[in-house]
């Protein structure tokens, strides 16, 4: 199967991933989140699949462990995280991300310089939610109502995505 055919037959499926990983998650960006992993894992990994197989029950087997895995590593996480330790984070201009070599390099550089340019109200709670935090969480420790911390990451997901629209490919 080419990766033509392959892409074609998972996008006659994402659709009705969505419902499924709606209820599994109970939150609408959790959902959306999830089934992009789950097209990202499937798209990365199309060569595991094996043709004449069905390939709605691989995705959604994918879509369940990915959850499952997302799920433990946030219940593993101490609920007493002290905010302090991720402020510092915030305030300094060295990377912790490791860097790969070549394209991904200069990617994760234009990613990184782009939520720079963020102001700092978008910033914070837009990586608050990147490592893990859930809005409610965000919206208590910033001590700012749950509609603007959904409000501020929405508008920082869409500067990110005009800032980074070269990036952008369209299967």
């Amino acid at each position: 199967m080419t990766a033509i055919e392959f892409n074609n037959l998972v996008q006659n499926v994402v659709l009705s991933l969505r419902p499924v990983a709606m209820n599994l998650t109970r939150d609408a960006d959790d959902a959306k989140d999830l089934v992009q992993e789950t097209m990202l894992k499937a798209l990365t990994n199309r060569d595991k699949f094996k043709s004449g197989t069905n390939l709605k029950a691989w995705l959604y087997t994918i879509m369940r462990n990915t959850f499952i895995n997302n799920y433990n590593k946030i219940t593993k996480r101490s609920s007493n995280i002290d905010s302090s330790e991720y402020l510092q984070y915030l305030n300094t201009d060295e990377s912790y991300i490791t860097q790969n070599k070549g394209t991904a390099t200069f990617v994760m550089n234009d990613i990184n310089k782009a939520i720079a340019n963020l102001s700092e109200e978008h910033r914070t709670p837009f990586m608050m939610y990147y490592i893990g935090y859930k809005y409610l969480e965000i919206a208590e420790k910033l001590d700012i109502p749950i509609g603007t911390v959904k409000n501020r990451i929405h508008i920082a997901r869409k500067e990110l995505k005009h800032a980074l629209k070269v990036y952008n490919r369209d299967i």
